[in-house]
């Protein structure tokens, strides 16, 4: 299986320092408000990397962090910590803020079948470990006291920025955009690993530590968290591109620094999302969000289909009509195999399922080409082999693509025998009914639709077509 590695900026082949065992590591989402479509993203290619590894046969321990304390909505500490902006714009608490949009976001993961990762860890559970590691970098002499904070130096470094060229003439302000210079810095890269209540008098979150009463910085959480649960080297670690730089790169900083050796070797990075008017973004507003989805009558699994369609190391550019698209050729595979024989009792077809599945392994050990893997899926139903080795295909694959077509095609076939009873006078009225929808008589559609209720049975427009269903 080869990978794009940011790290070495080439298709590298995925080896593990552990045969047949994966340490994987992905950063998860600040729990201030709910994951756009965007972020959403990024989770559904790292969940079928994770399936298509344990597929292969590793044994995958998979480790991701909440982050429920640190994340500012700037780099220096002119900023609110993102959770406390969270908590005035809702006016609650941080912890009941962290509460409700950590099960809002695994509640998408559940629609959008992404697996739960193994472990995943609160950041505000583990200020012990952040603690310690800070401690032992500052007796290391990586990181430096100033104006009550604990800052990484990271002059201190034979090459800071591992992931590509760039100078400290780029960071005239800091290592974000449009923030205010931090005095407090030796070097305009070094980045915060400890903030104290000098700085923060109304943050909600605080822990005494040697430095003072205050919280941790944002980059420590995740270094600390994916050594305490994976151990002090790591395969793969995963996450969305904007997090190349800074977080991933002052990762690697202080990790190493803390380790004194090589810390992960792998580093896989999504693509944005964006839409006409550029990247998607909670700072922007308004944002698409899975319920809003669902509210406009879209399966959440059509929107996982629509990110295996594009491969994750190009930007997708969101729309409504390549999503109505993307929505007809989900509805166009779930009703092929539909019409699959389930009754039939031929042996699978050993030749042709090792032939049609390496077809499928051959595009994923090709750097995660979901797309042409998709692609397969359809080959699969054109086969000439029997429909029993068909459904066993599909149903093998789709425990790396987890489209939930075995279950979809269930409920199609379910649906099209309860439409077979219902009686042909009603059938007739429903006829009539979308020709005058059709013809814009919404009147008279109204007056069959209450037809059809008096005779027992209610009728439904959703995306999918009209639906008919006895009371």
């Amino acid at each position: 299986m080869k990978l794009y590695n940011t790290l070495t900026h080439s298709r590298d082949e995925f080896v593990t320092r552990e045969e047949g065992k994966v340490r994987m590591y992905t950063c998860g989402p600040t729990v201030y408000h709910y994951a756009h479509i965007g972020n959403l993203r990024t989770y559904i290619m790292e969940d079928v990397l994770e399936k298509y590894l344990r597929f292969s046969g590793y044994d995958v321990t998979r480790v991701m962090n909440i982050t429920d304390v640190g994340h500012l909505t700037s780099d220096g500490d002119t900023g609110d910590d993102k959770m406390l902006k969270g908590a005035k714009r809702e006016h609650k608490t941080v912890l009941e803020i962290a509460d409700y949009y950590t099960k809002a976001f695994f509640d998408d993961c559940r629609k959008l079948n992404i697996k739960k990762p193994d472990i995943v860890q609160p950041a505000t559970g583990c200020i012990g470990d952040f603690i310690k590691v800070i401690s032992a970098l500052v007796d290391k002499g990586y990181a430096y006291l100033a104006g009550g904070n604990v800052y990484f130096d990271t002059s201190k470094l034979g090459k800071y920025y591992v992931f590509g060229d760039f100078s400290e003439e780029d960071l005239e302000v800091g290592v974000r955009d449009g923030v205010e210079a931090d005095s407090n810095k030796r070097n305009k890269a070094d980045f915060v690993l400890w903030f104290t209540k000098s700085k923060f008098d109304d943050q909600e979150l605080k822990w005494d530590s040697p430095w003072g009463v205050g919280y941790p910085g944002w980059h420590i959480e995740c270094s600390c968290i994916s050594m305490k649960y994976n151990g002090e080297y790591l395969d793969l670690h995963c996450g969305g591109i904007d997090n190349v730089f800074p977080h991933h790169t002052n990762e690697i900083a202080q990790s190493e620094a803390y380790l004194g050796h090589e810390w992960c070797p792998q580093w896989f990075h999504v693509h944005h999302l964006v839409t006409n008017d550029g990247k998607m973004s909670k700072s922007k507003g308004e944002f698409l969000t899975v319920s809003l989805l669902e509210e406009k009558g879209y399966d959440p699994l059509v929107y996982r289909l629509f990110c295996l369609n594009s491969h994750y190391l190009k930007s997708l550019v969101f729309s409504f009509d390549t999503l109505d698209n993307t929505a007809a050729a989900y509805k166009s595979l779930v009703t092929k195999i539909s019409r699959l024989d389930t009754d039939d009792k031929t042996p699978v077809d050993a030749a042709a399922f090792d032939r049609l599945k390496k077809a499928f392994t051959d595009a994923m050990d090709n750097d995660l080409n979901t797309s042409q893997a998709v692609t397969v899926l359809f080959d699969i139903l054109k086969d000439t082999t029997s429909d029993s080795t068909k459904l066993a295909l599909i149903t093998e694959l789709d425990k790396v693509l987890s489209l939930g077509l075995i279950e979809a095609a269930a409920k199609l076939r379910s649906a099209n025998a309860a439409a077979d009873d219902i009686p042909a006078e009603v059938a007739e009225l429903v006829e009539q009914r979308k020709a005058a929808r059709k013809a814009k008589d919404f009147a008279l559609a109204d007056s069959l639709r209450d037809k059809i209720s008096e005779m027992g049975y209610i009728i439904e427009e959703t995306r999918q077509g009209t639906k008919v269903t006895k009371k």
